[in-house]
């Protein structure tokens, strides 16, 4: 059923998906969906993101329905709403704590998920289930290795340089105030609240290109201390 399911979502356009066993991680209102379906887009879909996501979500929804297990869609980070029963779930657990028990990738220095194929241009839907899916492999610890471009670059200083691992799942990467005042200054600018940079000059992802018919992200300096590292 797990690889049956995986074909569907990758041949429907998903850049990645996993599946998790969230055991001893949910909290116990959600552990009766013990299992999850991980899915990933390449955000550089633009204005499409969004919309597959969700396509991508019910597609999993229906096939979970139609092999009778219960199943719980968590909305994309980008389509929450308030005053939704769903939005009382959104501190109860995260798309990336789904994503890298998944083995979909890591929480790099940037506080984002970065996909060993995508890097952290990759937008997640989640649903949880309780259908026996054949769990992939977590990631343990962060890939990121030596390399420190998104600290050196974040014209705000808020990326502290600290390290994700699963036994340190916590740490404080990223000091949020200072990220969301250099937002904030940039829309008075430009109109756009947005910076990006921790995204954009990530090495992971960058030399695959944007989706077909999108324009081409901007290229940054390739780092000269990143480890070479092998795809999960």
């Amino acid at each position: 059923m797990s690889e049956a399911l995986r074909r569907e979502l990758l041949g429907a356009g998903a850049a990645q998906v996993g599946f998790a066993s969230l055991r001893g991680v949910l909290s116990p209102e959600l552990s009766h969906l013990r299992n999850a379906v991980c899915v990933g887009v390449d955000s550089r879909l633009r204005e499409e993101t969004l919309s597959l996501l969700l396509a991508l979500q019910k597609r999993a929804a229906r096939f979970l329905r139609k092999e009778r297990h219960r199943f719980f869609p968590i909305p994309p980070d980008s389509d929450r709403v308030r005053d939704r029963f769903a939005s009382r779930l959104y501190p109860l657990m995260t798309h990336k704590m789904a994503a890298t028990c998944s083995g979909m990738g890591w929480i790099g220095r940037n506080g984002l998920l970065i996909s060993p194929t995508v890097g952290p241009r990759i937008s997640l839907a989640t649903v949880l289930t309780d259908a026996p899916l054949k769990a992939d492999r977590p990631v343990e610890k962060s890939l990121c290795g030596d390399c420190t471009l998104c600290v050196e670059h974040c014209p705000s200083g808020a990326i502290t340089g600290a390290e994700w691992s699963r036994e340190e799942p916590f740490p404080e990467l990223l000091l949020a105030k200072r990220c969301t005042a250099h937002k904030e200054g940039a829309r008075s600018v430009s109109g756009r609240p947005n910076c990006g940079l921790c995204i954009t000059i990530c090495p992971y992802g960058r030399d695959r290109g944007a989706p077909q018919g999108t324009a081409k992200p901007a290229r940054a300096l390739r780092p000269l201390r990143a480890k070479k590292i092998s795809r999960l």
